[in-house]
């Protein structure tokens, strides 16, 4: 079965405080996207778009020797705004896509299988990786169907009512979506929020609206959905790699 990847490379990371991409970031001297896109290249995948922005022509070199096709995202408009930026190179893709962001260099190429396969074995619209924090501040919550993998919404902590915070399983921004369904709910979505951006997350309120699955997939290693936005969690993440560079 076909699968496509889509990596997020286009931010700038300000809270690194560096003018350098925060994708091109070094841990253990690699640079994050390197183990991004060493996972990527692991799953075989028919196509996989690096989607680039802040200092795209630096990130598209560190990225020369892998086999990647880039998508200029300029302006940044937020996260849904960055996938739309990938439809040219997909627009005649028949299969599964696979959403990774750049900065998160610790996602294991076998959870992806495994999310790939459960995601296959469901027949939903998508489906979410997932994991379970002793402290989910900060994080989207993920409100389950009771006793099942459905998934009923997911709310941002700012919108969480008292209940829904005290849930720990959130969602870690790595999502299977089927193509055809993905890039038709993305042109429903608007930027009618604070930011006056296109949120990626916003797909799955069309997904339910349409009474499509959502489905979730729960990593048991939660270090593994970390991302990078400050040179503490960088250098946590060293130590991580370290650990289990592979």
């Amino acid at each position: 079965m076909a699968l496509a990847i889509i990596i997020m490379a286009a931010g700038k990371g300000t809270r690194m405080q560096s003018e350098l991409p925060k994708v091109l970031h070094q841990a253990n001297g690699r640079p994050l996207i390197d183990y991004v896109l060493d996972t990527a290249n692991s799953l075989d995948p028919d196509k996989t778009v690096l989607i680039v922005g802040h200092q795209a022509e630096l990130v598209k070199a560190a990225a020369a020797r892998y086999r990647v096709c880039s998508a200029l995202q300029e302006p940044q408009l937020g996260t849904g705004h960055a996938i739309m930026q990938a439809e040219t190179h997909l627009s005649d893709f028949k299969g599964e896509i696979l959403i990774l962001s750049g900065d998160a260099p610790l996602v294991n190429a076998e959870t992806l299988q495994e999310l790939i396969a459960f995601h296959r074995s469901r027949n939903g619209a998508a489906t979410v990786l997932t994991a379970e924090l002793h402290d989910p501040t900060g994080y989207g919550r993920i409100i389950r169907q009771e006793k099942s993998d459905c998934v009923l919404k997911i709310v941002e902590q700012k919108d969480a009512s008292k209940e829904e915070l005290a849930i720990r399983e959130i969602n870690s921004g790595v999502y299977v979506f089927n193509a055809q369904l993905l890039f038709q709910a993305l042109g429903q979505i608007n930027t009618n929020n604070a930011q006056k951006e296109y949120y990626l997350t916003d797909v799955f309120a069309i997904c339910f609206q349409n009474g499509q699955r959502v489905y979730a997939f729960k990593t048991e290693n939660p270090n593994e959905i970390l991302g990078i936005n400050t040179p503490e969690q960088l250098l946590e993440a060293e130590q991580l790699l370290r650990h289990h560079p592979e």
